[in-house]
């Protein structure tokens, strides 16, 4: 394995997802090739049904593209059984949705412990509380998703995300369900992680503001890269995106 390949989190080699089969099937991505360099936060963006779930999904290791390769931390997934496949996940990938999908019966810290004991591992008490005061939740291990704010309950939701230390991050509109205030606060944590920790995000979100929060945001129209901006502002981000919207098909 070369070195320049260690350099990519993730790594997309014209891959092609169809759905469906001969009249009826749907191309959700056609030809994308990417590359997520690691401690880089990305966001992708594009009008509805443009791929960006589908992007997601095979980049994670979710879903097997039609034709094409993925690669995750050096790994390439096309080859792997669904066995390894679950295992690469549960090891090396973390994942962030709108929804927060905690167990309402679970305390934060039972919950933040979840993964680890799905992978068999007993979970270290202090590494748990360690990862809910980097997400500012160190005072709410003993509380239950009930008794938490929304924001509260992603914070958990990443706080589980992180607890494996995974390669990489994916965020499916993560700040989807929150106001403003807390959208900002949860980015801010994003951001951080990438920053101090040299964790690798990447996030689908239709969000201008929660994109400029990126160090690129990726344009996806009909499945394919529409071009990419770097370092831009919510308006900038905004602008664009506004014109693909209003792009003929």
């Amino acid at each position: 394995m070369g070195e320049h390949m260690s350099d990519d989190a993730v790594r997309l080699s014209s891959v092609t997802r169809r759905h469906g089969s001969g009249d009826t099937s749907v191309t959700a991505l056609d030809q994308v090739s990417l590359a997520f360099p690691r401690g880089t936060f990305t966001a992708v963006m594009g009008p509805s049904g443009s791929g960006k779930s589908t992007l997601l999904q095979c980049a994670a290791g979710l879903d097997r593209p039609t034709s094409g390769s993925v690669t995750v931390g050096g790994t390439e997934l096309t080859g792997l059984s669904e066995t390894a496949l679950t295992l690469l996940r549960r090891e090396r990938v973390g994942f962030v949705f709108q929804a927060f999908n905690l167990v309402s019966s679970l305390t934060a810290e039972q919950n933040v412990s979840l993964p680890l004991r799905l992978a068999g591992r007993r979970p270290d008490r202090a590494r748990v509380r360690e990862v809910l005061r980097q997400v500012g939740l160190g005072d709410r291990a003993r509380h239950r998703p009930t008794e938490m704010s929304g924001g509260q309950q992603q914070r958990v939701a990443l706080a589980r995300a992180l607890i494996t230390r995974p390669d990489v991050l994916f965020g499916d509109e993560p700040t989807g369900a929150l106001d403003s205030r807390t959208s900002r606060e949860v980015l801010t944590l994003l951001r951080g992680m990438v920053d101090r920790d040299g964790r690798t995000v990447i996030m689908v979100t239709h969000d201008p503001v929660a994109a400029s929060y990126a160090d690129r945001v990726v344009l996806l129209v009909d499945g394919r890269v529409d071009g990419e901006l770097l370092g831009a502002g919510a308006d900038a981000i905004a602008a664009r995106l506004s014109g693909l919207e209003a792009a003929p098909c």
